[in-house]
């Protein structure tokens, strides 16, 4: 191991020649097997393995082929990000104009949607394949600040040689994730980048903020549709008996009538008017609203007599955890938070169940942040009533359960900094430990 680790202030108080050596150096000892004397940190030393792992050339990206015009603008027009484009250009672009720098903004898959910024820096961008339509996730063009916070989903600074491929030496960039708020989907990455020479520490803080602003407006916006929702639907429960609710798409109630507000419901993948199985309602009947949908509880069934009777918990891509629930009632499938994709695993594999305790070591190294682990755990099984047991926690007994996996150990809930999840990237075994109480 290192004796010691680089980090963002250190590198903006050494020159930037000075600073670009002492990078390429550790870059050049890491790849070569050696024990460099200052190790790379922590977020680049991760991506580094994973591009080690997958095969990536550090010397030349595989860039894949640029869309077409037709298939940008397909992609801009439906992508949730056109709506805070304006929010994005507010707080960056002027910033990144003054500093010699270019904003981009990415999708979820990697492709740059939108550019702007200082015309001089823009065509360096052309040269270097920084072009709407260019592919830069990680496993395309290595370490940057497009496709590794795609894949982290925590914002990332990459400077000069901290980038794995040597033809991005001379830039620098800052990127941070959008987090749909709505529904935890990760909807792409807005990244400012600039030559090596205009690194400013701030730069990280100042794009994080603004993906967070970002995310703050579409929060609003969806609040908005939620009252427009509420206004349609209060009528019509006012002539509903029994208990009844309205909710978006996404299954965010606007509006309930005789029983509690409840959390998010988990709706079908592709809802259809009729009835079926909802947890933690049970059995349900659909009818299409303007902008979501009547949800009827159908009280005289019995709660669990379509309960599901299988789980698929599918990590295969990085980007998307998500997990399936089927039976008699019909499956459907819903992307996780990176949370729950990390508890869920865990259970999968444990499936004698974990106390709060032994959870919160796995996640955190630290066995008393269980107050933390009980707030998740019951967010959780709001989400999959009658599939998840408590004392110990762990999955139903009577629940046939499959763990899809990425092929490649490295790939596995890549975002997660949680120890069970580390070692198990690694190969290393868990330790033993005695039952859960």
């Amino acid at each position: 191991m290192p004796h010691e680790t680089l980090d963002l202030a250190r590198l903006a108080v050494m020159d930037a020649t000075e600073a670009a050596r002492l990078l390429r150096e550790v870059r050049l000892a890491t790849l070569s097997g050696l024990r460099p004397e200052v190790g790379p940190r922590a977020e680049i030393d991760e991506s580094w393995r994973r591009m080690l792992s997958s095969g990536v050339d550090p010397d030349r990206d595989r860039r894949s082929g640029i869309l077409g015009l037709d298939e940008i603008e397909r992609r801009r027009r439906s992508s949730p990000l056109l709506e805070v484009l304006p929010v994005l250009r507010a707080g960056l672009l002027s910033v990144a104009e003054a500093a010699r720098h270019i904003m981009v903004v990415a999708d979820a898959d990697g492709r740059l949607l939108w550019r702007e910024g200082s015309t001089a820096v823009l065509r360096k961008g052309d040269a270097h394949g920084f072009v709407p339509g260019a592919d830069w996730a990680e496993s395309q063009v290595g370490t940057n600040g497009v496709g590794t916070p795609l894949v982290t989903r925590r914002p990332v600074q990459v400077h000069s040689a901290e980038h794995f491929v040597a033809s991005h030496h001379t830039w620098t960039c800052a990127g941070a994730p959008v987090i749909d708020p709505r529904d935890g989907r990760l909807l792409g990455a807005v990244d400012v980048s600039g030559p090596l020479t205009s690194m400013h520490p701030a730069m990280l803080a100042l794009v994080t903020a603004v993906a967070g602003l970002a995310e703050a407006e579409l929060r609003t916006r969806h609040h908005a549709a939620l009252e427009r929702l509420r206004s349609v639907a209060a009528p019509l429960l006012g002539r509903v008996g029994g208990r009844a609710l309205a909710v978006d798409d996404r299954g965010w109630p606007a509006a309930v009538t005789g029983m509690a507000p409840p959390d998010r419901l988990t709706l079908p993948r592709q809802p259809r008017a009729g009835r079926t199985w909802l947890p933690p309602l049970g059995m349900c009947t659909l009818e299409p609203l303007p902008g979501g949908w009547l949800v009827r509880v159908d009280d005289g069934a019995e709660a669990g007599a379509a309960a599901p009777g299988r789980l698929v918990l599918d990590l295969s891509r990085r980007h998307r955890p998500s997990v399936r629930l089927s039976g008699a009632a019909g499956d459907w499938t819903y992307e996780l938070s990176p949370r729950h994709a990390e508890l869920l695993y865990l259970l999968a594999r444990d499936r004698a169940g974990l106390s709060a305790a032994q959870l919160a070591e796995d996640l955190f190294a630290d066995p008393t942040r269980t107050v933390t682990v009980r707030a998740e755990m019951s967010r959780l099984r709001r989400r999959l009533a009658q599939v998840l047991a408590h004392r110990p926690y762990r999955i139903a007994d009577e629940v046939d359960v499959e763990v899809v996996l990425p092929e490649r150990p490295c790939d596995l809930l890549p975002h997660s900094t949680a120890p069970a999840v580390r070692r198990a990237r690694t190969g290393a075994e868990p330790a033993a430990r005695e039952p859960a109480p």
